[in-house]
């Protein structure tokens, strides 16, 4: 790698600007931990004492640590593939699709492209969907407070799915991710309050109920037939995957860490170990306390169940931290789908004033902001046909269930052991690539049944179910 003298700085990079001829990046690992969290802890940790409940006190806590694995494994070898040869001074990939671009060809850089962005848009339908569903919660909370555990309290959960529609549009004309750094690390923070409190009322319960609840192999045949006992444990798998689903936008996040030394890679091997070892032993603890506080009847939600009904106070701030953690979830999520549509917009019509003009706004402090129309228009028409498809679809479990598996094995874990297959050139039938293949057949089979599972799921829901009316 040739150095400047003058500097000491790879050629190309100075104090201002980086090997690429970018603004110099500022990202830490704890900066890239806060994002990996805020996208991770998010509403999915809330389903994972149903989705135990399905599979029992073995196999729940068991298929956790095996997804924490995996995930971790293939995010590992996803780092690798930030840059092109040399880890250090290699060429960068600033997206998940431009990886793959650089290590496949054809076919499967199309069907990577199509996966990812649809599975971004499937993520921001589900989280603006549990958004609305704890806002719900707190009315509910407050009305159940007021008229007694047993009141109906229905409420109409399209003016909260709007509201949080309105907040995205606002937050969404952040121009890119790496200023959106402050939003991930108050996420992080309200996702680890809103466990915390789900946590702490799981342990009051079970000590009130003298005991631990569930069983070994999970929810009980005459509780529910034996179908549904098989389509609700395929499902807790597709729960489970989607609170591990992260690696369509690690590379994204892999983009803000400041350059080498240490190179990029190694930053974010443990920033993903980090946040993979403390997400996980959160999931372990809410997860197992949930099913022990509530054994076969716990709620698709720990806490908008309503498994819980006091102290309602708590439960509000609990659903509070989880809609702001949501907001900027959120937006960790669609930065890339964002980034991707406007760079092929300004590549295709670079004339075209609408698309590239930036108007400077002056703020506060010396600053300014670069107000785009394209942007402002783009960005809040995706918000409103997300916010428009979860009124139509709200249903939290089977939703995730989906969404997890339908992106798990493509994204998680079939890409990633691809790309790295070509880049370290590993040998075809050798220990390593039977292995790696192995691996990913076995998440395929995972994720084919999972999505089996989550699609009956939304099918009975659907026969009981009536558009905008109030549950």
């Amino acid at each position: 790698m040739e150095v400047s003298l003058e500097l000491g700085l790879p050629q190309g990079a100075s104090k201002c600007f980086d090997d690429d001829g970018r603004l110099k990046r500022t990202g830490t690992m704890w900066t890239a931990s806060a994002h990996i969290i805020t996208a991770v802890i998010g509403s999915g940790v809330l389903s994972l004492a149903w989705a135990i409940g399905q599979l029992g006190w073995v196999a729940g806590p068991a298929v956790m640590i095996l997804f924490s694995f995996v995930t971790y494994y293939t995010s590992a070898l996803l780092a690798d593939c930030y840059r092109s040869g040399d880890p250090v001074a290699g060429k960068r990939n600033y997206t998940y699709m431009d990886a793959v671009r650089a290590n496949l060809n054809g076919f499967k850089v199309e069907l990577c492209g199509y996966l990812q962005y649809l599975n971004i848009v499937g993520v921001a339908i589900g989280y603006t969907i549990a958004a609305s569903i704890s806002m719900v919660a707190i009315k509910r909370s407050n009305c159940f407070h007021e008229n007694g555990d047993d009141s109906p309290c229905q409420v109409n959960s399209n003016p909260y799915i709007i509201m949080f529609g309105v907040a995205e549009i606002v937050f969404s004309q952040i121009p890119d991710f790496d200023q959106i750094w402050w939003l991930s690390i108050v996420a992080a923070v309200m996702s680890f309050t809103y466990s915390s409190i789900g946590l702490a009322l799981g342990i009051v319960q079970v000590i009130k109920n003298g005991g631990m609840r569930g069983s070994l192999t999970g929810i009980s045949i005459g509780t529910v037939s034996q179908m549904e006992k098989v389509w609700r444990s395929l499902q807790a798998f597709g729960d489970i995957a989607f609170a591990y689903s992260y690696s369509i936008i690690l590379i994204e996040i892999q983009d803000t860490i400041r350059a080498p030394p240490p190179s990029e890679a190694k930053v974010m091997k443990k920033a993903t170990l980090i946040s993979v070892a403390v997400t996980t032993t959160f999931y372990m603890l809410c997860g197992c306390m949930g099913y022990a506080a509530f054994g076969d009847l716990a709620p698709g939600n720990l806490l908008t169940g309503f498994g819980f009904y006091n102290p309602y106070w708590l439960l509000d701030i609990a659903n509070v931290a989880i809609v702001i953690h949501l907001v900027g979830a959120y937006q960790v999520y669609c930065q890339p789908l964002f980034a991707f549509v406007e760079k092929w917009a300004l590549r295709t019509w670079p004339e075209s004033q609408f698309i590239s003009k930036d108007i400077q706004v002056p703020l506060p402090a010396s600053r300014s902001y670069k107000f785009n129309l394209f942007r402002l228009t783009w960005r809040t028409a995706f918000v409103v046909v997300t916010t428009v498809v979860s009124m139509l679809l709200p249903f939290f479990n089977d939703v995730v269930g989906f969404l997890g598996a339908v992106g798990f094995w493509p994204l998680t874990v079939y890409f990633p052991v691809e790309m790295y297959i070509m880049q370290k050139k590993v040998a075809k039938w050798s220990t390593r690539w039977m292995c790696l293949q192995l691996l990913s057949l076995a998440c395929l089979i995972i994720t084919i049944a999972s999505a089996a599972g989550s699609i009956a799921g939304v099918v009975s829901d659907l026969k009981v179910y009536h558009p905008f009316k109030a549950r």
